[in-house]
C-alpha cells in the first residue's frame, strides 16, 4: 500500500487526530496570550520584574520538549492537561516579547492626548494601546502558534491528543506494515496545519489591523 492509499483508507482517523491537534494548539495559544498580556500590562511600571519574566520565559524554551512533557507527568498525570500546560508554557515567550515590544512602541503623545480627553487607564489600554500594538502582538501569537503546532506532536509521549499519535505509533512499528506511511501521514498533516494556520493569521492581521496602521505592517 502506498502513502496515498493509506491516507484514503485512514482518512477518518487522520481527520479526527488533526482536529484534536488544532484544538489543543488553539487552547494553549489562547491561554498563553491571556497570560502574556496580563504580565506585559502588570509589569509596565516594573521594568526589572519584566526583564525577569522575559528571561524566565526565554529560558523555558531551552528545555527539551521531551523533558518538559516528562516533568509534567508526576504533577498532572497523562493526557490533555500536561499537554496543554506544556504547550502554554512554550507559547508564552514569543507572545510576551512581542506584547512588551508592541506596548513600548505606542507613542506616548497619543496616550497623553487620551488622558487629556478623560480616558481612564483601562480605556487607554483597550481603546488606544492594544489596537496600536496589535500588529506586533498578533505577529507574536502567529509565531507561537506555528511553533506549538510542531511541539504538540511530542504530546503523544504523555498520551496527549493530536497527530503525534500517528508519528509515535508509526516510528514504534518501523519496518512493519504501513509503519512509515503512518508516521509520514502525521508529519505531512502537521506541516499542512502549520501552513493553514499561518495563512489564517496573515488574513486575520489584514482584517483586524486598524486602517491607519496597515501601511506600516
Amino acid at each position: 500500500m502506498n502513502f496515498f492509499e493509506y491516507v484514503g483508507e485512514n482518512q477518518a482517523r487522520i481527520t479526527f487526530l488533526l482536529i484534536q491537534h488544532i484544538e489543543v494548539v488553539m487552547i494553549s495559544v489562547v491561554l498563553a496570550t491571556v497570560l502574556s498580556l496580563i504580565i506585559a500590562v502588570a509589569t509596565e511600571t516594573l521594568p526589572q520584574v519584566r526583564k525577569v519574566a522575559l528571561s524566565l520565559a526565554g529560558t523555558i524554551l531551552t528545555i527539551p520538549s521531551f523533558a518538559l512533557f516528562g516533568l509534567m507527568i508526576p504533577l498532572f498525570g497523562l493526557g490533555v492537561v500536561p499537554t496543554v500546560l506544556a504547550l502554554t508554557v512554550y507559547a508564552i515567550f514569543p507572545i510576551l516579547r512581542n506584547a512588551v515590544t508592541g506596548f513600548e512602541t505606542v507613542d506616548e503623545g497619543v496616550i497623553d492626548a487620551a488622558r487629556g480627553m478623560g480616558m481612564g487607564s483601562w480605556q487607554r489600554l483597550w481603546r488606544i494601546r492594544v489596537p496600536l500594538a496589535w500588529p506586533v502582538i498578533l505577529n507574536g501569537i502567529r509565531v507561537a502558534t506555528i511553533m506549538v503546532v510542531a511541539i504538540a506532536a511530542i504530546g503523544a509521549a504523555v498520551r496527549g491528543p493530536g497527530l503525534g499519535e500517528l508519528i509515535f505509533r508509526g516510528l514504534s512499528r518501523i519496518g512493519g506494515a504501513n509503519a512509515l506511511n503512518e508516521a509520514l501521514a502525521g508529519v505531512v498533516a502537521i506541516v499542512a496545519v502549520a501552513a493553514i494556520l499561518d495563512l489564517l493569521f496573515i488574513v486575520l492581521g489584514r482584517i483586524s489591523t486598524p486602517r491607519g496602521l496597515k501601511v506600516h505592517v
